[in-house]
């Protein structure tokens, strides 16, 4: 089992709504929407605060993998805060972690990562994180 992580180690938030499409049978989000949560709060940061063009960017990130723990159930209509840090910071990749919480709540309802690897757009080869990235990257590092 892996040890929950409080709100305070992570470096950055971003609330999410959750939609009524988010919501189970069961009453509870959809184990697939948490790595929606997971990607939006990331790509978001990546937007926003590292310069990532996803567009026309020579630098793309891909996903080559991912993991999640869940630890209390979430719901609809709830807004969820995704806090996000990076554990490993390479030269071409990157480990991201990721807690969601039910809002104002201090424990994760579940917490999760997963690692990008940068490469080129037309050659799908991997390239060092261009260096407005890696800082930003690196001021949010655990």
């Amino acid at each position: 089992m892996i040890d929950k992580q409080p709100r305070a180690a992570y470096r950055r938030f971003r609330a999410l709504p959750t939609r009524w499409a988010d919501n189970d049978i069961y009453g509870h989000i959809n184990n697939a929407a948490y790595y929606g949560f997971f990607d939006t709060a990331v790509n978001c940061f990546l937007i926003e605060e590292a310069g990532l063009d996803i567009h026309a960017g020579a630098v793309i990130g891909l996903v080559v993998e991912t993991g999640c723990n869940y630890f209390a159930p979430l719901a609809f209509p709830e807004t969820v805060e995704a806090g996000v840090r990076v554990a490993r910071l390479g030269n071409s990749s990157v480990s991201y972690e990721i807690g969601l919480f039910k809002q104002g709540e201090d424990q994760p309802a579940a917490q999760g990562h997963f690692v990008h690897v940068y490469v080129d757009r037309d050659t799908r080869r991997p390239v060092r994180l261009p260096d407005g990235m890696r800082a930003a990257l690196e001021a949010i590092s655990a």
